[in-house]
């Protein structure tokens, strides 16, 4: 299956999808430390979807916290210049939003298909 090209923000930090900032994956971290979380979490998003009860379900997506943790996705953030982290918000409506509004609607689109027509 093809990887999807989000439009990913010019310092690396988010990437945009459903027409939001999501926190990318540390590139500080070295790959066999990268492979193992990235292993970890598709195992545990496995394990939420098999859950057979609550207790289960709530065990496996503690385990998909850590992992996204480890991945440096969640948690403190992975730069070390002290801006803020903005994940969460429409990049319109964050410090990226005249890199947004730059984008062609193309990869607006790509990122989030109801502003596509948005400038």
């Amino acid at each position: 299956m093809a990887r999807k090209a989000y439009p990913t923000t010019p310092d690396g930090r988010y990437f945009v999808s459903k027409g939001r900032l999501w926190r990318c994956t540390d590139p500080g971290l070295d790959d066999s430390t990268r492979r193992a979380a990235v292993k970890a979490l598709m195992q545990a998003r496995r394990a939420v979807a098999q859950a057979g009860d609550a207790q289960a379900e709530r065990s496996a997506r503690d385990a998909v916290d850590a992992a996204k943790r480890k991945l440096g996705e969640r948690g403190p953030v992975w730069w070390d210049d002290g801006a803020p982290d903005e994940g969460g918000k429409h990049p319109a409506n964050s410090g990226y939003a005249e890199w947004w509004r730059g984008l062609d609607a193309a990869a607006r689109a790509a990122g989030d298909p109801t502003s596509a027509d948005q400038a």
